[in-house]
């Protein structure tokens, strides 16, 4: 009997391009040698003007972009990248501040990671955003429309407006507002959030999910005045509050008025009324 031979087809072994713009150049060597050994490619820049014009070619998966920076610093390059390019930011702050961290992420960085870090962190938060990026470009086989109290959102067109006014949101703002939008009324807990929005598991002292719901919600307040639509349940997670229909009252004409809060009658609501966290 004749032996058939298989033959294995090599895998495509697929290299993320990575740019690392950092002035510390010992840190960027050893940040160098970890990634390339995790199946990346790293190029390096240590000159804030030099990076955004190696980020503006469009040849990197992702940039990890320090904030302390010769030239232009960190959060100027940013602001300028953005104007022209939507290519995934991990913004590197020095100082760990949670000024540094609600600028980052309302000029449109991915995510934050505060010096000194793991490597194995840092390679957790590349990996993840970079899954985030590729579900953003695949992950679409129908168009998703929803409608929730004067906000539209278009997941086939990437597209969200409050009351009519468009909303400038980053991708993670965008999901973020997908996932309330999915569950109207309900209480979506922190962890669930952090791992569906921000593909990892949740740490109780990680505060980066609570700044971007501060930015959305900032961000609909300003679009359009339609009262607190994402409530914060105190030690569980958020809300997104619907408009209730009042039914007509006994000799009434028959007309209804709509409230921007949820149902008073629901535990939903009962549990939004318990206030904000600062």
């Amino acid at each position: 009997m004749a032996e058939i031979l298989l033959v294995a087809r090599p895998q495509r072994i697929v290299v993320e391009p990575v740019l690392l713009i950092d002035d510390d150049i010992e840190l960027c060597s050893m940040l160098e040698d970890y990634l390339v050994r995790h199946g990346f490619a790293v190029s390096t820049e240590h000159n804030g003007e030099l990076g955004l014009h190696r980020a503006l070619t469009g040849e990197f998966a992702i940039v990890l972009l320090d904030v302390m920076l010769p030239g232009l610093d960190g959060f100027e390059v940013l602001r300028r990248l953005r104007t022209s390019s939507q290519v995934s930011v991990l913004l590197l702050t020095a100082r760990g501040e949670d000024i540094d961290r609600i600028v980052g992420l309302e000029i449109g960085a991915d995510d934050y990671l505060p010096k000194p870090f793991n490597p194995r962190e840092l390679l957790a938060r590349i990996r993840a955003i970079l899954r985030r990026s590729a579900a953003n470009r695949t992950a679409r086989p129908a168009i998703k429309h929803l409608s929730v109290g004067g906000i539209e959102l278009d997941s086939g067109a990437r597209t969200a407006t409050c009351d009519g006014v468009e909303l400038d949101l980053t991708n993670v703002e965008f999901e973020l507002l997908g996932a309330l939008m999915s569950a109207p009324g309900q209480i979506l807990t922190r962890e669930h959030l952090t791992e569906l929005v921000l593909d990892r598991r949740f740490n109780p002292f990680d505060r980066s999910l609570d700044m971007h719901v501060s930015r959305l919600r900032r961000k609909l307040d300003d679009a359009a005045k339609l009262g607190d639509q994402i409530k914060t349940i105190r030690s569980v997670g958020y809300q997104l509050a619907v408009p209730v229909v009042h039914p007509p009252q006994a000799g009434s004409s028959g007309s209804s008025s709509s409230a921007s809060s949820t149902n008073p009658s629901s535990p939903s609501s009962r549990s939004a009324h318990a206030g904000r966290e600062s």
